[in-house]
């Protein structure tokens, strides 16, 4: 039926004020099965199209096949036609993505009433359509410098998680729209620690500007358990969380499962004091006399962007009862470490023997402090051991099995973790291959020290060659025979710990007999 010029001048005044009228009465999409169709949205779409023009900026988190790049389409489309000079840019992970996102735009401007369509097109390709009225519409793939002379009116980004080198490309773009411009950025997870994931955490933390939709597979009013079920059934776990839960965690390679980060997390609880520079040092539990403990340490610069860090472990609990996370110069952190490991009964003090080590370590002995562990089995009868020769280099082949062992102490429960900053840094902490480490922009300096920590007493008491074996040569390596004692082995004295043993090595030695006054040291 013909539309009146009252009737006409009516819609169009509506359509410019409402996207979701003009999507829902006017737009055309074409269906996979049924063809051309009118545009009917689902609530959900309805939410996105207000958000769209009541926020400046959105990021959107969504399971696949909502309909969200037809829905920003179709918002584009509204845009461009109802505003003069609307520069819209549409950035996808690939030319054909992009290609196909202009399409879409092409069959809804195809099947507008002439009348509505007030700007006339004025220029159309495969990846661009102007108008005569200054506004554009334009998706380009992905690449260094995509968008990046352009100022934007509205700049959209699909499947941001997957974009290589997003962090540098989101740098030069967020210029582009810093004087007015909008910004829909959409994706599925990829993983945590990417820059996808930072901008929806700030977003949903409220850091930044941006407003955050979650949009999981049962948003969609057609699905119900029946579809989830039949669409996950060849799915592995990790596409499940990609595809459809929203999961950040769960559907990239971290080190540990969301289940066992999510369980670790509800065993933290807050330290009784803190104290120490900036308030760094966090206790859990004091010092009991009679037990024992072990103190790891993770040396950085003191002024970079990582930090040092000190783990404390109770051997015979297997729990973590101290914490350090800080910005300290080297030699002062041999001063924190030498105050730490003296109210925790003399414990045995492994720092990392890196550049920055070496200045902690030489502290450490200049203080008198020698109960630290040697690492090189042939000084371990020496008065004088060389700084080389103590603490724990993670720089070899040593990394990758105390992480190995520390990823199955933590998903058996063997440990017990009161820090909420160590599952903060476990959350980011993936595999690269087959190498763990911190997702870039991150720190894993407590979860190296946490590594080390468990290496040196073994919560599980299965390693030799951290427990028996380790010990059994460190007491034949530290000790002296004793006549009047029968011969048994006692410890080297030293003055912060009299009867506690220097340092150990953790290479495999034969074992014998044990003298039970040492019983604790094979849990």
């Amino acid at each position: 039926m013909p539309v009146s010029k009252s009737n006409q001048i009516n819609e169009i005044i509506r359509c410019g004020k409402d996207p979701v009228h003009f999507t829902n009465k006017y737009l055309k999409i074409t269906h996979a099965e049924r063809g051309l169709i009118g545009f009917d949205t689902f609530p959900f779409q309805d939410d996105c199209l207000n958000a769209f023009v009541e926020h400046r900026f959105n990021i959107v988190l969504k399971s696949r096949q909502l309909g969200l790049s037809t829905i920003t389409a179709a918002f584009a489309i509204w845009r461009a036609i109802f505003y003069k000079e609307k520069n819209i840019l549409v950035i996808a992970t690939k030319l054909a993505v992009a290609q196909n996102f202009v399409k879409k735009v092409k069959v809804m401007l195809a099947n507008l009433p002439s009348w509505l369509l007030i700007p006339e097109i004025t220029s159309s390709t495969k990846t661009t359509i102007e108008f005569s009225n200054g506004s554009k519409i334009q998706a380009i793939p992905t690449s260094d410098d995509a968008g990046r002379s352009e100022a934007l009116s509205l700049l959209i980004i699909d499947e941001a998680a997957f974009i290589r080198n997003f962090e540098e490309l989101w740098t030069g773009l967020y210029p582009t729209v810093s004087t007015g411009g909008s910004v829909i950025i959409l994706s599925t997870p990829n993983g945590v620690g990417n820059q996808y994931h930072r901008l929806w955490a700030d977003a949903e933390e409220g850091r930044s500007d941006f407003n955050s939709i979650r949009l999981p597979w049962y948003v969609h009013p057609e699905r119900d358990d029946a579809w989830f079920e039949k669409e996950t059934r060849q799915m592995k776990k990790k596409m499940i969380a990609q595809e459809l839960m929203c999961d950040f965690t769960s559907s990239g390679d971290t080190f540990l499962t969301a289940e066992d980060l999510d369980r670790i997390r509800t065993g933290c609880r807050h330290p009784i004091e803190m104290s120490g520079p900036s308030q760094g040092v966090w206790i859990w539990k004091y010092a009991i006399p009679g037990k024992n403990y072990v103190l790891s340490a993770d040396v950085a610069r003191g002024d970079a962007s990582d930090f040092s860090t000190i783990q404390v472990f109770c051997t015979e609990d297997s729990e973590q009862v101290c914490e350090f996370k800080g910005k300290i110069p080297p030699d002062q952190f041999g001063n924190l470490i030498y105050e730490i490991a003296t109210k925790y009964n003399g414990a045995l003090v492994c720092p990392e023997n890196n550049t920055y080590g070496f200045a902690t370590i030489t502290r450490l002995k200049e203080m008198g402090y020698s109960n630290l562990h040697v690492n090189d089995k042939k000084f371990l009868h020496s008065m004088d051991i060389p700084i080389g020769k103590i603490g724990f280099n993670t720089n070899g082949s040593t990394r990758g099995p105390i992480l190995t062992n520390l990823e199955i102490y933590l998903r058996n429960s063997s440990i017990r973790i009161n820090s909420n900053r160590l599952v903060d840094e476990l959350r980011t902490f993936i595999w690269s291959g087959n190498t763990p480490k911190a997702q870039k922009g991150y720190n894993d300096d407590l979860v190296i020290a946490a590594a080390i920590a468990c290496d040196l007493f073994d919560p599980n008491g299965k390693n030799e060659n951290s427990t028996i074996n380790v010990y059994q040569a460190m007491l034949n390596a530290t000790a002296k025979v004793n006549n009047q004692n029968n011969g048994q082995l006692i410890p080297y004295s030293n003055q912060n710990n009299p009867l506690k043993p220097v340092g150990y090595s953790p290479q495999g030695m034969d074992s014998g007999n044990i003298n039970p006054s040492f019983a604790w040291l094979f849990r």
